[in-house]
């Protein structure tokens, strides 16, 4: 068993994408944690709000595996196949974290979003604040005191209250 993190995101009816994804992962780990979900502004383009937050879990499946299972849930739950970078997402699962994995290739990890982005950083700081970054050598809390300014702190990341069975 591998532990993974994914970072989840929506801004397409986005209590219903979220919940969904929930509840689609539970199929791989029933017992997943899930970070509190952050409403938050678009990132790199003018769209809704998205629902970020970050999701803990167990899989026994190899990397490409999970990569082509969270593709498949992402098109089943209305993305396109051709869906381009910084557009309106009814579901973005990414693989933040993969054990202690580390690749140059697609999926890149540590995925970079976890150094740029407080959407991402936060959440995963909830989960697994002492976890080491792969490659890095600080832990996820070190990382988002250190870089706490750099990537806007806790600015726009409003908590939502979302009920997962």
């Amino acid at each position: 068993m591998t532990r993974v993190y994914l970072g989840v995101g929506t801004n397409i009816d986005r209590q219903r994408h979220a919940v969904a994804a929930v509840t689609e992962l539970k199929k791989l780990d029933a017992n997943l944690q899930v970070s509190t979900v952050y409403q938050c502004p678009a990132s790199g383009f003018e769209g809704a709000e998205f629902f970020n937050f970050v999701v803990g879990l167990e899989v026994s499946l190899e990397l490409d595996q999970l990569r082509q299972h969270l593709r498949n849930l992402e098109v089943q739950y209305g993305r396109p196949l051709d869906a381009k970078k910084n557009k309106d997402r009814t579901l973005d699962i990414d693989i933040l974290l993969f054990g202690e994995e580390v690749c140059t290739d697609k999926p890149q990890l540590p995925r970079s979003d976890i150094f740029k982005f407080n959407f991402v950083l936060q959440p995963l700081k909830e989960l697994c604040p002492e976890l080491v970054i792969p490659t890095d050598g600080r832990t996820v809390a070190k990382l988002w005191e250190q870089t706490f300014e750099s990537i806007g702190g806790d600015a726009n990341l409003s908590p939502v209250s979302i009920y997962f069975k």
